[in-house]
């Protein structure tokens, strides 16, 4: 596992050199969802690949960016899904994106999950290492990084981050976000997964929601590369995740860029979610 996560910190450091110079162009290509991919997105993901296929611990890997799984090495102990550059439109208008990665044994299913990790590219570089036990903050200074400290969900917190397409909700979504609102939640909404999520883990507390919706049923936000990664941090630190009716680690994977509909937060709030959507 240390010389996946250095192969990690080696992809940020190159990753954030890249967005400095902000090539925000857009490609010919399309990702497995249909999403126009932008030249950040293409050159981000083949740095991390390239760096990985030098590890003798990966198994696989696969991209949100690419169709397939990639075979690394038949020795190799972990399986890794990863998207390289979570929010990557955002660079365009300076507001923070971040890197995305769920680390698996035996398969790519939610209980097969055993570390989390991802990335802040914002005023700062910051990195959440998850192993199932803990849930540490580091900060990069220069190319190095250091400890910041344990993260550790509150009991309830104080942010709502609603996402998805709001006309398209379903009544009971629009009634229970309502709800938080008029209970004084703050909004918390950059557009992006990962400055958001992120907002809630280093406060403590509060819910982020990507619900099913009468425009995409099965939610936007893929398993692998998104929602499995945060659901292991967010239940590791004291929170939970669903995905309205059960755990979203217990959520059946069909095909590698399956989605679902997902809520993070603390314990409060996803009571909340349980009992709005039963």
């Amino acid at each position: 596992m240390n010389e996946i996560i250095e192969s990690i910190k080696k992809s940020t450091i190159e990753i954030q050199k890249i967005i400095a110079q902000g090539d925000m162009g857009k490609s010919e290509e399309q990702n497995s969802t249909g999403d126009t991919q932008l030249k950040l997105d293409i050159i981000s993901d083949e740095v991390i690949e390239n760096n990985f296929k030098q590890l003798n611990s990966v198994n696989k890997i696969v991209s949100e960016e690419q169709e397939h799984i990639v075979n690394i090495n038949e020795e190799g102990e972990y399986l890794i899904a990863y998207d390289p550059l979570d929010g990557s439109s955002l660079v365009d208008v300076n507001l923070s994106v971040g890197s995305i990665y769920g680390i698996y044994k035996n398969d790519f299913t939610g209980n097969n999950i055993v570390a989390s990790i991802y990335v802040v590219f914002g005023p700062r570089i910051e990195m959440v290492i998850c192993d199932g036990e803990t849930v540490k903050l580091y900060r990069m200074k220069n190319t190095d990084f250091y400890y910041v400290k344990d993260i550790k969900m509150n009991e309830s917190g104080t942010l709502n981050s609603p996402g998805s397409t709001q006309q398209c909700w379903y009544p009971h979504h629009k009634e229970m976000i309502n709800k938080m609102f008029d209970e004084n939640y703050e909004l918390s909404y950059s557009g992006g997964m990962v400055p958001d999520l992120h907002h809630i883990l280093v406060r403590g507390g509060g819910l982020f929601s990507y619900p099913g919706a009468s425009d995409k049923p099965e939610g936007k936000l893929r398993q692998l590369f998104e929602v499995f990664p945060y659901a292991h941090i967010f239940e590791t630190a004291g929170g939970g995740a669903t995905n309205g009716s059960k755990r979203v680690l217990e959520i059946e994977t069909r095909h590698i860029h399956d989605t679902s509909p997902c809520f993070f937060g603390s314990n409060s709030e996803i009571s909340r979610v349980l009992k709005a959507y039963n």
